[in-house]
């Protein structure tokens, strides 16, 4: 087990990746021979958070949640991106029944490992504050008494509207902050929930990024929970060079335990 993930599976500060069976990891983040049954045990002493892409695209049952929840260590979070379903549609007021079809398919089953829910939009989905604020209302504050916490994953220009953040905040939810120079890039300093992704690392480099570049996030990520007891920040490391998503999140964890 790393000691510093194990350190800060307990702070307010999680870094991980997507998923966790990409065959390149296999080269150069599990150990040699490992089962691929036992990538997620081992992953997750590794990492302080993952975020599932699966159910994105899939429904899972609760007996698939609750063999992850037993299979990782306490502390480690997943952070679910809901099913597309109830994202890529023309007229979001319309996604009640695809948006309960997933909160109930079975999730609650990971308890306190349960983090965010990342509700993703298409690139073409344009800021329409009606539209989006039917969905937003949509969107319920707990699952079979558990709290939930929405990430809302918006990539297109137009939700650099004055209008988007506020209008997020109104319904208790919070916006992706990405460094991709795809999709906008949107900071809500008023959140108490800071959920980043990091799109752009390179092959060339061991880690991913330059190091002073994982310093820079790691001393942000540290000034901005120290502003209040309640602020959390996930950190994942997603697309770019995908090889070196584990080499990057095991430096970012590394600086962020350090101090």
């Amino acid at each position: 087990m790393d000691d510093n993930a194990a350190t800060l599976r307990t702070s307010r500060i999680r870094v991980g990746v997507g998923g966790w069976t990409f065959e390149p990891w296999r080269d150069n983040f599990f150990p040699k021979g490992l089962a691929h049954s036992r990538e997620l045990g081992y992953a997750s002493r590794q990492l302080t958070a993952i975020e599932v892409n699966g159910t994105y695209y899939s429904t899972f049952k609760p007996p698939t949640f609750a063999k992850w929840r037993d299979e990782t260590p306490e502390g480690f979070v997943f952070s679910l991106k809901a099913n597309r379903f109830a994202t890529n549609r023309k007229a979001l007021a319309t996604a009640g029944e695809s948006i309960q079809r997933f909160l109930s398919s079975g999730l609650a089953e990971l308890g306190d490992k349960l983090g965010p829910i990342v509700w993703q939009f298409m690139p073409t989905k344009q800021f329409d504050a009606p539209d989006f604020e039917a969905f937003l209302a949509l969107l319920p504050a707990s699952v079979d008494g558990l709290p939930l916490r929405h990430v809302l994953d918006v990539r297109h220009e137009s939700f650099l509207s004055p209008e988007f953040l506020p209008l997020a905040r109104r319904y208790g939810c919070t916006a992706v902050h990405t460094d991709s120079e795809k999709f906008p890039a949107i900071a809500d300093d008023q959140s108490e929930l800071a959920y980043i992704r990091l799109m752009r690392s390179e092959p060339q480099r061991p880690t991913g990024y330059p190091p002073e570049t994982l310093a820079q996030w790691a001393r942000g990520a540290q000034a901005w929970t120290s502003k209040s007891p309640a602020r959390e920040v996930f950190i994942f490391l997603i697309n770019g060079a995908k090889e070196r998503a584990p080499a990057a999140a095991l430096e970012l964890i590394r600086r962020v335990g350090n101090g």
